[in-house]
């Protein structure tokens, strides 16, 4: 994965509660297995009309917003069936941090396995987040994951929680095949005492 280290960019503001994954990318996008491609069906249902032209009226789709890479959302983002295809789909846009009060569990964990940050501040944080989303690229947002802090646009810090593990996984782009490679030494040497005490293994 890319590491997450600092991020300064520009937020979309999505003020509703309880968006799914299946908002996030239909259920009809689902056939592939590459994390790759699923970025033009994002928010597929709201970003186009029934004739395949794109709403004006969406966020995304606004050119203050074209080039969000954050999204300051509302309560339980994510929340639905279990589908790995909704962070992939927002890694494969661009996004690349969810601020909300709350997120889905599974939709939480999937998003640290595919290098996304999803931050969990108070409401009023948020809505002060939203804010300044609101005012598209006149006031980008500053993420830091070493610090646990998000910055907004008139220098106001909010702090977030982190769980240890996920922060350094994030901060080095280590998936659960990256970890595992950590220990590769640990694993060689392992393997090499087997070879030399059961051969026949």
């Amino acid at each position: 994965m890319t590491p997450f280290t600092t991020l300064t960019g520009i937020a979309a503001p999505m003020p509703l509660v309880n968006i799914d994954t299946d908002m996030i990318i239909p259920k009809q996008f689902l056939k592939t297995i590459h994390r790759s491609g699923l970025g033009k069906n994002l928010f597929d249902e709201m970003r186009y009309t029934a004739d395949g032209a794109e709403n004006p009226d969406f966020v995304l789709n606004k050119p203050a917003w074209r080039d969000s890479q954050i999204i300051v959302a509302g309560d339980n983002f994510g929340c639905g069936s279990s589908r790995e295809h909704a962070p992939w789909a927002l890694l494969d846009y661009g996004i690349r941090c969810v601020i909300s009060t709350s997120f889905a569990d599974i939709f939480y964990n999937n998003c640290f396995k595919n290098g996304i940050l999803p931050i969990v501040l108070p409401e009023d944080a948020v809505q002060a987040l939203m804010r300044d989303a609101e005012n598209g690229a006149n006031a980008r947002l500053t993420v830091d994951l070493e610090s646990q802090t998000v910055t907004g646009a008139d220098g106001t810090a909010y702090h977030f929680e982190m769980d240890p593990h996920r922060k350094h996984c994030l901060l080095n782009g280590l998936d659960d095949i990256g970890l595992t490679m950590e220990k590769s030494p640990a694993i060689e040497a392992y393997e090499a005492r087997i070879a030399q005490s059961q051969p026949w293994v």
